[in-house]
């Protein structure tokens, strides 16, 4: 039953990576975009976080936590970069 309840929650988590997907290939502004790329990391690692806990599998938790500070580290970069013109 709660694997279901995962299941569902992962699911519906995609699906609104979709939009966001949307949000950052139309965003009329590149902030727009840098958020929408930030929605989507946290969003696969939340996925990451419940597949790793479906199949008990601690390795997806490694991996999700790497994911989270290169996307950290990525939205600091670019949010600098549109905000200075420079790195």
């Amino acid at each position: 039953m709660i694997e279901t309840a995962f299941l569902v929650a992962a699911i519906l988590l995609l699906v609104n990576v979709i939009f966001c997907l949307y949000r950052a290939a139309v965003g009329p502004t590149p902030g727009d975009r840098v958020v929408a790329i930030n929605m989507i990391t946290s969003k696969t690692i939340a996925v990451m976080a419940l597949v790793s806990f479906m199949y008990h599998e601690e390795l997806f938790l490694d991996v999700a936590i790497t994911y989270t500070l290169i996307g950290y580290t990525a939205t600091i970069c670019v949010a600098k970069y549109l905000e200075l013109k420079r790195l």
